[in-house]
């Protein structure tokens, strides 16, 4: 009996959860917008060949929720200022395959590198680490009862994902991004 129980318990507990991740997938309404303090940050400045330009300090971009909805999409708003994901495979860059810099959507901060992107099967673009540490900024987030790491763009706060210690070497991390929180700027042929 109390193993039938746990069978019960774990599905009422999977059905919430799933009712839960559908709404956030589907990029829920009533999620309140990220703020970001103003002031100045440090990032690495990379030019769109990937090429390392140094460490810059720069101003944090912080916009008002309707400013965001001028410039973004209807997706890119869900995800970037209300921690929305996209669903699986729904966004191209999951699949894409070409050399080339990946950009924060909102402004333009340099993240990652296609050559540290590779195939989680998750359907969102997954990558073994960030172009500079200094350019993401993460933060514990307890959604839909667990602890995950999100990933937030380190100038203007936009939410891009989560990372996960389940990725391949020569980090074993999983940064699993959300295609709708990047531009891909592919790399010019010499």
């Amino acid at each position: 009996m109390k193993i039938q129980l746990g069978y019960l318990a774990a599905g009422a507990v999977t059905a919430l959860l799933a009712a839960g991740l559908t709404r956030h997938l589907l990029g829920a309404e009533d999620k309140m917008s990220t703020t970001t303090k103003g002031g100045k940050v440090q990032i690495v400045d990379f030019s769109d060949d990937g090429e390392k330009i140094g460490l810059v300090t720069v101003d944090r971009v912080v916009k008002t929720d309707e400013e965001w909805k001028k410039q973004l999409t209807p997706m890119q708003f869900k995800v970037t200022r209300q921690q929305a994901t996209e669903i699986a495979c729904s966004v191209g860059y999951w699949n894409n395959h070409e050399a080339g810099l990946y950009r924060c959507v909102c402004c333009g901060t340099a993240l990652f590198k296609s050559n540290t992107k590779f195939e989680s099967g998750t359907g969102w673009p997954s990558f073994w680490e960030p172009v500079a540490k200094e350019n993401i900024e993460t933060k514990t987030d307890y959604s839909f009862g667990m602890s995950r790491t999100e990933v937030n763009c380190a100038r203007c706060g936009a939410h891009l994902g989560h990372v996960f210690d389940d990725g391949p070497p020569p980090t074993g991390l999983r940064y699993c991004i959300n295609s709708a929180s990047l531009v891909f700027v592919k790399a010019k042929t010499k």
